[in-house]
């Protein structure tokens, strides 16, 4: 028997063996590609909580807006120009185009179909890109480190992303911070606790700002104490500071201080004020006078 036909058994079973392998790896990569479509979304299903569609967070062009576009190859076609006030631009060979409320894409696919119906450009390539933004902005006033106007150069721009490009809340500024501004064709107005923001579960407080929102941070509640204690003088009021917790503040009492006698002066809700005396566990309010009488022995 030649080497040649002794060899053939051999030669079958590896063929045999490559042919189940391959036909494993089919098997997986069909089981990888069913799981994959699986966990894929179907169209019309909401995203997962946490994440933005990039049509959704996408900024949308808006009066006063400076933008450069540029078409590939045809550089007598670039131009650099604002949005108008009734959101319409003058782009060559076109005329004018509307691009207010437009998104960039949305504004890129609207200048390359008028270059391609009329014929001007059969293949256009357009680029758009925002060079300052004037067109979405919102103002942070009162207590910040910088107040002022600030653009919103994302649609998913944050109450804290608004505050932390003011510099974040000034040491004498409150931390209910109040915005207001448009919604829906009404007059919005709502109250949000700072650090409620940060708390578990505290994420649907950062409301997503929009153009023309205000932000107002208010001087923190302050307290005022005054006579025999060591640091006389206004002082933050903390969530739930009791007296004894603002004497501490103050430095303590004097020798010739006295815990006895100790009075709150407090205005009501008519103003007039109301002379107190709690007890040393009980919490001060905004406004309050605290009033440290001197000993008698």
């Amino acid at each position: 028997m030649s080497t040649s036909l002794r060899r053939l058994p051999h030669i079958a079973a590896r063929a045999l063996q490559q042919a189940s392998a391959g036909v494993l790896l089919g098997l997986a990569l069909l089981a990888t590609g069913t799981a994959a479509q699986a966990q894929a979304p179907q169209a019309g299903q909401p995203a997962a909580v946490g994440s933005v569609s990039g049509a959704a967070a996408e900024y949308r062009l808006g009066a006063g807006d400076v933008i450069r576009i540029s078409v590939y190859q045809n550089p007598d076609l670039s131009l650099e120009t604002r949005v108008g006030e009734n959101g319409f631009i003058s782009f060559p060979l076109l005329g004018t185009v509307r691009v207010g409320g437009a998104s960039i894409s949305q504004a890129e696919r609207m200048i390359a179909e008028g270059l391609r119906s009329g014929n001007f450009v059969k293949q256009p390539q357009v680029t758009l890109v925002v060079m300052q933004v004037k067109g979405n902005q919102a103002s942070v006033l009162g207590y910040v480190n910088r107040p002022g106007r600030y653009p919103l150069e994302v649609a998913d721009t944050r109450l804290t992303d608004l505050l932390a490009n003011a510099g974040g809340v000034a040491a004498n500024g409150a931390e209910i911070l109040v915005l207001s501004g448009i919604r829906g064709g009404q007059p919005y107005r709502v109250e949000i606790d700072l650090p409620g923001v940060f708390a578990p579960g505290g994420r649907g407080q950062d409301i997503v700002v929009l153009n023309g929102d205000v932000l107002w941070v208010d001087r923190a509640p302050t307290v005022y104490i005054y006579g025999e204690v060591q640091r006389p003088g206004a002082m933050r009021l903390e969530r739930g500071m009791t007296l004894m917790q603002s004497l501490a503040s103050g430095g303590g009492l004097t020798q010739r201080g006295t815990e006895k006698g100790i009075r709150v002066h407090r205005k009501d809700a008519s103003g007039k004020v109301q002379i107190l005396q709690p007890a040393m566990d009980e919490a001060l309010k905004d406004g309050d006078v605290v009033y440290v009488r001197e000993s008698l022995f």
